[in-house]
C-alpha cells in the first residue's frame, strides 16, 4: 500500500500544478476511497477520486488526463492485433479504422489507437525499456497492480535519459490516419448497417460519427501520453503534455478551439459573477458610520455608542466604459471580455464600448448585436468600425488621443473605465497626458493587461509607464479576469 500512497501523493501534486486545489482533507478522502475501492475496477476508482478531489466545474478534462498518467490502463505496448497492416500501408489502416468507427466497437478502437501510436506515431530511436515484456493489454488499473508502484504503473526509470529525442506522437499518428477525413466513409458504412433512413436519421448519424471520431482522437492522445510518460517520466509529461482547464488557458496563446471553449463559459460565468456583484452592492449600500450623529445618539446611553448611525448611500448602478485594443493576439482577450461584460450589463446603468488599433471608434451597437454570433464579433468590429488609418499595429498614443478628443463626454463622475490591452506601443508615443485626462474625469479607471507582469515594460511595452497613472492588473486567463472583475466592479 505504501507504493499506492506515494502514487496518490504524486497524483495530487500534479493536480495542484494544474491549478486544481486539493487540500489535505480531500487527499485523505481520496486515500480512503482508494483503500475501499482498490484497483480492480479502474472506472470506479476514477469516479471515486474525481468525487473526492474536484470542487469546480470545468476541471474534469484535466483530471482525466492526469489520472490516465498516474493510474494507466496498461503498461508498455499493448498486445497488438494479428491483422494489422504494415506501417506503409495507410490505406489498409484507414479501412480498419472506418470499419471500427462504423461499428462503434470501443475495444477495437482502443486497440487501433494503441497500435497506431506504437506503429505510426513512433519517432526517433525509442529504447526497449522492458515495458513490452509486461504488455498483454492488461485492462484496468490492476494490470500489474501487484507489482508495486514501479511495475504496476510504469516508471520512466532511466528512459528519460536514454530517449531524449525519441517517443510517440499523437499528432504524427493522427496526421497519417486522418480520421476526420474519413467521416463520409464512416457515415456510408453506418447507413449500410441500419435500415433507418431519412433526413433525421442522416442528421443523427452525422452527429454520432463525429462523436466517434472525436473519441478516437482522444484515445490516440491518451495512449501517446501514457507511452511517453513511461519513457520520459510522468511528472514531466503531466506538466508539459496535459492541456490546462478552460479557465486557465492563456488568452494570448489560445487557439481558435480554446477561444470557442472560453466563449461557451461566458453565460455560466456571468451568472456567477452577477451574484457576487449583487452581494457586494447590497453590503456597500449599508453605508459608513456617521461619527457625529453616532456620538449625539450615544448621549442617551451615557456616551456609549450602542446604536451606530450610518450615512445613507445614494443607490444606483455605475456607468461603465470599455476601451479595447483589438490588434493581434490581444483581440481574443478583448473579445472575451467584451462578451462577458455585455452578459453582465444588468449590473450597470449604462455600458459603452470603444475599440481601437490605431484610432478609436465606438462599437457599443456591434457588441450588443454580437451576442447571437460571438465567434465573429471581432471580424464585424473590424469590418464596420474605423479602428485604423494605416497599418495593423496598435498605436496607443493616437488611440488615447482620439478617445480623449472625441468621446471624453462618455466619462463622468459615476463612470468606471476599463482599458483592455497589453500596452505595447510599437515604439510610438504612449501619450500619458491623454490617459491622465481620461482618469481625471472617471470615478475609477483600471487597466487589464493579458501579459504576464514580468513582461510589462519589456521591449516596446509601455505598461510600467501606464501603471504610474492607472491601476493595472494582470489578466492572462478566465480565472484571473473573473477575480479582477469581482474585486473591482461595481462599488
Amino acid at each position: 500500500m505504501n507504493g499506492l500512497t506515494d502514487r496518490l501523493v504524486e497524483f495530487v501534486t500534479a493536480l495542484r500544478e494544474h491549478a486544481i486545489t486539493v487540500g489535505p482533507s480531500e487527499t485523505v478522502d481520496a486515500a480512503d476511497a482508494l483503500r475501499v475501492i482498490g484497483l480492480a475496477d479502474r472506472g470506479q476508482l476514477r469516479e471515486a477520486l474525481a468525487a473526492t478531489v474536484l470542487r469546480r466545474s470545468g476541471q474534469r478534462a484535466v483530471f482525466d488526463a492526469v489520472f490516465d498518467l498516474y493510474f494507466p490502463a496498461a503498461v508498455g505496448a499493448r498486445e497488438a492485433a494479428t491483422d494489422l497492416p504494415d506501417a506503409e500501408d495507410l490505406t489498409a489502416w484507414r479501412d480498419l479504422l472506418v470499419r471500427a468507427l462504423a461499428e462503434g466497437d470501443q475495444e477495437r478502437l482502443r486497440a487501433l489507437a494503441a497500435s497506431g501510436v506504437d506503429v505510426l506515431g513512433r519517432f526517433g530511436s525509442v529504447p526497449d525499456s522492458g515495458f513490452g515484456s509486461r504488455a498483454g493489454g492488461g485492462s484496468g488499473a490492476g494490470a500489474g497492480s501487484g507489482e508495486g508502484a514501479e511495475g504496476g504503473f510504469g516508471s520512466a526509470g532511466s528512459g528519460a535519459a536514454r530517449g531524449q529525442m525519441a517517443g510517440w506522437s499523437a499528432y504524427q499518428t493522427l496526421d497519417r490516419l486522418r480520421p476526420q477525413a474519413l467521416l463520409d466513409r464512416v457515415l456510408a458504412a453506418m447507413r449500410e448497417r441500419t435500415d433507418v433512413s431519412g433526413d433525421l436519421a442522416d442528421a443523427l448519424g452525422v452527429g454520432e460519427a463525429r462523436r466517434r471520431v472525436a473519441r478516437f482522437r482522444e484515445m490516440v492522445q491518451e495512449e501517446a501520453r501514457r507511452r511517453t510518460a513511461e519513457l520520459r517520466g510522468r511528472d514531466r509529461v503531466s506538466r508539459l503534455g496535459v492541456a490546462p482547464s478552460t479557465d486557465m488557458v492563456n488568452f494570448i496563446t489560445a487557439g481558435q478551439a480554446q477561444l470557442a471553449d472560453m466563449r461557451r463559459t461566458i453565460h455560466p460565468l456571468s451568472r456567477k459573477l452577477a451574484t457576487r456583484l449583487a452581494a457586494r452592492r447590497r453590503r456597500a449600500q449599508r453605508g459608513q458610520i456617521d461619527l457625529r450623529r453616532t456620538m449625539r445618539r450615544s448621549l442617551a446611553t451615557s456616551g456609549v455608542p450602542m446604536r451606530p448611525v450610518l450615512r445613507a448611500r445614494r443607490t444606483g448602478r455605475p456607468d461603465l466604459v470599455l476601451l479595447c485594443d483589438m490588434s493581434g493576439s490581444v483581440a481574443g482577450f478583448a473579445q472575451f471580455t467584451l462578451l462577458l461584460v455585455q452578459a453582465l450589463r444588468d449590473q450597470f446603468s449604462k455600458v459603452r464600448t470603444f475599440a481601437f488599433v490605431g484610432v478609436t471608434d465606438e462599437v457599443t451597437h456591434l457588441v450588443t448585436a454580437g451576442e447571437d454570433d460571438p465567434g465573429n464579433l471581432a471580424s464585424r468590429i473590424f469590418a464596420e468600425a474605423t479602428l485604423t488609418w494605416w497599418g495593423t499595429n496598435s498605436d496607443y498614443g493616437n488611440a488615447l488621443r482620439t478617445f480623449a478628443d472625441g468621446w471624453l463626454d462618455a466619462v463622468g463622475p459615476r463612470t468606471s473605465v476599463l482599458i483592455l490591452g497589453d500596452g505595447r506601443t510599437n515604439g510610438g508615443d504612449p501619450n500619458l497626458p491623454a490617459l491622465r485626462r481620461i482618469a481625471a474625469r472617471a470615478r475609477h479607471i483600471y487597466w487589464l493587461n493579458p501579459e504576464r507582469t514580468g513582461q510589462w515594460g519589456s521591449g516596446d511595452s509601455a505598461a510600467r509607464r501606464y501603471a504610474t497613472v492607472v491601476d493595472m492588473y494582470e489578466c492572462r486567463n478566465v480565472r484571473q479576469l473573473s477575480d479582477v472583475i469581482t474585486r473591482l466592479l461595481p462599488e
